[in-house]
């Protein structure tokens, strides 16, 4: 960036800007398989220091064409959502204050980890439901900013649902409260002769000149976070117009979210869990349904190449479980050695784990659900004696496994997220394995949420091999293709960014990504937010910034 700029945001921000070499390099990388040094990389101070910048951005960007903020908190985003080539506006040094918690609605800062997020509200015995699995090192500003869902969002949904209320920072560099607003209060801000009135007149005009059209383009999936959510802002039976829900999931590509109000639910007490084996993939719908019937609260899945690593690696689990010890986590283990000596790995696991305040419920639902398999002949095990953290660890860090342990080879997440109707994936998961089987240099593991349907494919690669990165689009075209065929989406959690973006088009169609194009022109005319995510993807910008090393 030019020396005069930097000098110019010195004098308008108080917080601290930094370009020095380890910097930079560290605000490359994100969990995407990318790479994209910014030139800067911006720790905004306080609220003041975020409306300048984004002032400085507007004021210069003529000059500046490549002039753009992206904004970051954990930087754990899969789809390079928060890297960029020009400004990174990090939130987690100065943004990050402890929650408050008013009844069940907790309203937090950008900056602030899940982890601390969790600490306040437990102290209130409750729980924001829809984390996602990288909760030790994600951030608050990410997961509303990707709407993430995890492990309980079978029963509990996404965090579209819990996001009530946002103080938001638009393009005229102004902070602005976004809310529910009854049809009164949307008139109300449509008569103003601001840019917030001509954001909700053309907003307003927008989804309702195409409504039908928009309602029609929601995938019909439990989980989705490709495009902008235009379903989601006006309910015709509630008569009530939400832009919180544009925000969610827009990976600040409309304004940067300072601030939101969380709704949270209480913990259940008790649990249970039953584990499946699956040798075949047969019955998988038939179980899928039975399963669902007994509404668990999560529904997981994984396959023979995810135990093979909990098993290859049972010391680390050993330190994951907290004080066991290595021998208690190998006789712990003990029952899936016999298993591949006798019996052979399953293709998958499943896992599905009942929650609730009535112990005697739980273990009905067991039985009922035992019942239910008799017909299937699955191989079944009921999990006791908190058995179950077990499980979890092996579900929550095959990933993390994968990536250190895995020599010369690196996770390449770019088809890591596809959503189905659950009743879809005994055809679906065969295909999927099929097509990425022709490309003999992809090793990959299968886990996810196989009640909502949502899977994460994650391919193991040599990233310096050519034929690999030329593969790569290649069977991500062959994949999100497939997944369209079956009306699902390419992205249930982990959103489009840089390497789903160009390929929305494609789920979506010509009308659809003109209106997702409009959105973003009403939100940010000058494009100083976040470029190349949600909308105008550049695939070939994209594959030129895979990491050559990790």
């Amino acid at each position: 960036m030019d020396n005069n700029l930097i000098q110019k945001l010195k004098q308008v921000i108080k917080g601290d800007i930094l370009t020095d070499d380890q910097t930079l390099t560290t605000y490359s990388h994100d969990a995407s398989l990318f790479e994209v040094k910014p030139q800067v990389v911006i720790f905004p101070k306080n609220e003041e220091d975020v409306k300048a910048l984004v002032k400085f951005a507007a004021e210069n960007k003529k000059d500046n064409p490549t002039l753009s903020l992206t904004a970051r908190s954990g930087g754990t985003d899969m789809s390079g959502g928060s890297i960029n080539d020009s400004i990174i506006v990090a939130f987690e040094k100065y943004f990050n204050h402890t929650p408050t918690i008013n009844n069940n609605i907790a309203t937090t800062e950008a900056g602030v980890y899940y982890r601390d997020f969790e600490k306040e509200t437990l102290k209130h015995n409750l729980i924001f439901p829809s984390y996602p699995a990288s909760r030790e090192i994600c951030a608050m500003g990410g997961i509303v900013n990707n709407n993430s869902g995890g492990e309980k969002s079978l029963q509990y949904g996404k965090t579209e649902k819990y996001v009530k209320r946002m103080k938001v920072v638009l393009s005229d560099g102004n902070i602005y409260e976004l809310c529910p607003l009854s049809q009164n209060q949307l008139e109300k801000k449509m008569k103003l002769k601001t840019f917030e009135g001509d954001i909700y007149k053309k907003m307003h005009k927008l989804i309702t000149d195409n409504y039908d059209e928009i309602m029609k383009a929601k995938p019909q999936v439990s989980k989705n976070s490709a495009g902008y959510f235009l379903w989601n802002v006006y309910d015709k039976d509630k008569k009530t117009f939400d832009l919180t829900q544009l925000f969610v999931g827009s990976q600040g590509t409309l304004g940067f979210v300072l601030e939101a109000d969380i709704e949270l639910v209480p913990i259940h007490k008790h649990r249970e869990m039953m584990i499946i084996f699956l040798h075949d993939l047969s019955n998988l719908d038939q179980i899928v349904k039975e399963a669902l019937s007994l509404n668990p609260e999560s529904f997981e899945a994984y396959d023979d190449s995810t135990l093979k690593l909990a098993l290859r690696f049972f010391p680390e689990f050993a330190k994951l479980l907290g004080t066991k010890g290595i021998i208690q986590t190998a006789f712990d283990f003990l029952p899936e050695f016999l298993m591949i000596v006798f019996g052979g790995l399953p293709k998958l696991v499943l896992q599905v784990d009942f929650t609730g305040n009535d112990p005697d419920e739980l273990k009905q639902k067991i039985k009922n659900l035992k019942e239910k398999l008799k017909p299937l002949h699955p191989k079944i095990r009921i999990a006791i004696e908190k058995q179950e953290e077990k499980y979890w660890a092996i579900r929550r860090e095959s990933f993390n496994l994968l990536r250190k342990k895995i020599r010369n080879k690196h996770t390449a997440p770019f088809i890591d997220d596809f959503s189905v109707k659950p009743e879809y994936l005994s055809k679906v998961l065969p295909q999927v394995t099929k097509l990425i089987k022709k490309y003999k240099e992809f090793i990959f593991t299968i886990a996810g949420h196989v009640g909502d349907g949502n899977f994460h494919i994650i391919p193991l690669i040599d990233i310096t091999d050519p034929k690999v990165r030329k593969d790569i689009p290649i069977l991500a075209k062959e994949v999100y293709s497939l997944i369209h065929e079956y009306h699902g989406s390419i992205t249930g959690e982990h959103n489009d960014g840089l390497i789903r973006t160009p390929y929305l088009k494609q789920m979506y169609g010509e009308k659809i990504t003109s209106l997702f194009e409009q959105t973003k022109q009403i939100f940010d005319p000058d494009k100083i937010f976040n470029p190349r995510k949600k909308v105008y993807g550049d695939l070939d910008y994209a594959m030129n910034h895979i990491r050559q090393n990790w």
